[in-house]
C-alpha cells in the first residue's frame, strides 16, 4: 500500500481509543493541508487570514531583532513541527529557543518544548489556543505562553509556576506596554502590533 493511501486513511474519522503517532503524522507531508496532533487526536489548521499574518509578521519582527540584538537564540514561525511527545506535534504561530536549549532543533522538525510559544487566536482556533493548547505547552513546561487576539486587539502573558500558568500581564490599551518576563528587557506597544 502506497504512503499517499495510507496518508488518505489517516484523514477519515478515527475511532477515539486509536491514537494517532508522530510516525502516522509524518505520513501527510504530501497531504496539501496543515495538521497538528493533540493527544493523539489529529486536527487540520485551517489556513490564516490576512490580518492574523500581519499581526504575526509584526511579533515575529520585533521578538526576533530583540533576540537576534541580544544573541539569545532562535525565533520560529509556523509551519515548523514542534514535537512534545509521541502524541502531540503542533506547529505554533510563532516560537522561541533559548541559545541553551539550541539542541532541540533538527533537520526535519523541533524535539522538544520550546521557551516561549506565541499563539494568534482566530475564530476557529480561540477555544483550541485558549484552552486545549494552553493545558498542553504547561504540561510540556512551556515557560512562557502568549495569546494574541487579533479581533480584540489584545495580548495575554503567561507564566509557568509549578506546571500551571499564572497570568504575568494583560494588555488592552494601544499604549500598553508589553513586557516579557522570559525576555528580559523586551517591550514594545500594543499599536506596534495591532
Amino acid at each position: 500500500m502506497s504512503q499517499t493511501v495510507i496518508a488518505e486513511r489517516l484523514l477519515e474519522p478515527i475511532p477515539a481509543e486509536i491514537k494517532i503517532t508522530y510516525q502516522d503524522y509524518k505520513l501527510l507531508r504530501d497531504i496539501d493541508k496543515r495538521y497538528e496532533v493533540m493527544g493523539g487526536r489529529l486536527s487540520m489548521v485551517p489556513a490564516p487570514i490576512p490580518h492574523h499574518q500581519q499581526v504575526s509578521r509584526r511579533l515575529e519582527r520585533i521578538l526576533e531583532d530583540f533576540v537576534i540584538d541580544n544573541d539569545l537564540g532562535e525565533v520560529f514561525d509556523a509551519p515548523c513541527d514542534v514535537v512534545l511527545s509521541e502524541t502531540d506535534v503542533v506547529q505554533p504561530d510563532i516560537f522561541f529557543i533559548s541559545k541553551e536549549r539550541l539542541y532541540i532543533i533538527n533537520k526535519t522538525n523541533i524535539k522538544g518544548a520550546p521557551d516561549l510559544v506565541i499563539e494568534i487566536l482566530s475564530p476557529i482556533s480561540a477555544g483550541r489556543d485558549t484552552i486545549i493548547k494552553k493545558k498542553l505547552y504547561a504540561d510540556h513546561r512551556v515557560k512562557e505562553y502568549w495569546i494574541v487576539d487579533p479581533k480584540g486587539k489584545t495580548i495575554q502573558i503567561y507564566s509557568l509556576v509549578s506546571n500551571l500558568y499564572e497570568i504575568a500581564g494583560s494588555y488592552k490599551e494601544p499604549d500598553d506596554i508589553v513586557k516579557s518576563e522570559l525576555l528580559k528587557g523586551l517591550s514594545f506597544t500594543l499599536k506596534e502590533i495591532f
